[in-house]
């Protein structure tokens, strides 16, 4: 469930990012102590499409996920994913779980502005991250972000296998 951005929100989210934010739309997942980990981030932002629905915030996620991604976990998954049909149906109906999503949490306004500009076929196909390959996996920072807001096999494993859950909830 998403939540309107406070002052308190903004300004936690301008210390995680170093920077003011922008194109935010809401909160999607605060830790148990009520820090912002996931933004829900609009579709159309600086007159250009934005296919990102979630941005993992939280710097303490940021550098456990960026640790497992220098180890090669994303070739690791990838290959999962080519060799096991379950995982493999697992994960595109994560990227079918983003994109309704993402439509849903679209504005009218910006639906209107993405199907006259002619780009609804790419937020209809592109998935976690705008991916357009469903067998990769481009990013596990976007991945373990839509598994905190959403319903994603890749976080799952993330939790199961490297206890990112621990570090998300003592934040």
């Amino acid at each position: 469930m998403t939540q309107s951005l406070s002052q308190r929100d903004i300004d936690i989210i301008t210390d995680q990012l170093g920077r003011t934010p922008s194109g935010i739309s809401a909160i999607a997942h605060y830790s148990p102590n009520q820090i912002p980990q996931v933004l829900e981030m609009e579709t159309w932002v600086f007159d250009q499409p934005f296919p990102t629905l979630y941005w993992l915030s939280s710097k303490a996620i940021d550098k456990a996920l960026a640790k497992i991604e220098s180890q090669g976990v994303v070739k690791e998954l990838e290959q999962r994913i080519k060799d096991d049909e379950t995982l493999r149906e697992a994960h595109h109906n994560s990227h079918r779980d983003y994109i309704a999503r993402r439509w849903a949490a679209m504005s009218d306004e910006h639906k209107a502005i993405i199907e006259e500009k002619g780009f609804k076929p790419l937020f209809e196909k592109l998935g976690i991250g705008g991916i357009k390959n469903w067998d990769q996996v481009r990013c596990l920072h976007m991945q373990y972000a839509h598994h905190l807001a959403g319903d994603n096999v890749i976080g799952r494993i993330l939790d199961e296998e490297y206890d990112i859950r621990s570090i998300a909830d003592a934040e």
